[in-house]
């Protein structure tokens, strides 16, 4: 299926990017059903059986359950909990802490649902990782990040919709350094082999990205008989 060349492409994109310290770092943008856990997964599951560090972040509890050895960012980085209210946000690892000798050692660091953490958190971070590993952009490390911008951007209390967008990934200064892949057939329609699903499913994604008004196929539906 066309989707698996594509994360093949995703795949070892990432791969061969590893020698290179001042590489862009990699965005991986991908709606529901895309197939975005998956490649995810795959590279973590390849670096660790190369013997190396891969560190899998999600923005969420339940998105960091979905990867294998996975933790909150806010967790693991040590994160401040009024991150947004900081001008200039550090995380709270020490140079001589073990989670330092950690991310001195790490190959790659994945970090899913980016586009919910607000762009200080990933600033944060970034500071941390040179004091550890040196001036580069977040010292020469690797970074993935996954998500969808059409999906829930930052949450912040007492907000207008200019202040989360203020707040979103794309409004920080790391974003120019940032390489799109991108994975844009779903999976979960070409599996099920319904033409009515994937024309729904095709016109869904075309509407959010134009703002268009959907003409669906009743067929998609199943009938149901409510009782009496």
């Amino acid at each position: 299926m066309p989707t698996y060349k594509i994360q093949g492409q995703i795949y070892h994109q990432v791969g061969s990017l590893l020698p290179y310290p001042d590489a862009d770092h990699q965005l991986l943008p991908a709606p529901g059903g895309t197939g975005k856990t998956f490649v995810i997964s795959l590279i973590l599951e390849t670096f660790r059986s190369e013997q190396k560090i891969a560190l899998a972040l999600a923005s969420s509890g339940i998105a960091a359950t979905l990867l294998e050895g996975g933790r909150t960012a806010r967790s693991a980085l040590k994160l401040p909990l009024n991150v947004q209210m900081i001008e200039t946000p550090i995380c709270n690892i020490s140079r001589n802490s073990a989670m330092a000798k950690v991310l001195r050692l790490t190959s790659i660091i994945l970090w899913n649902e980016c586009t919910m953490a607000n762009k200080k958190s990933l600033e944060a971070f970034n500071r941390t990782m040179q004091d550890i590993r040196g001036n580069h952009l977040f010292g020469g490390a690797l970074i993935l990040l996954s998500g969808d911008f059409r999906q829930t951007l930052p949450i912040i209390p007492r907000s207008t919709p200019a202040d989360e967008i203020n707040a979103c990934l794309k409004s920080s200064v790391l974003w120019r350094y940032v390489q799109k892949l991108t994975l844009n057939i779903n999976m979960r329609i070409n599996l099920q082999n319904d033409p009515a699903a994937h024309d729904f499913s095709k016109q869904l994604f075309k509407a959010i990205e134009t703002c268009k008004q959907i003409s669906y196929n009743i067929d998609c539906y199943q009938r149901y008989d409510f009782p009496e």
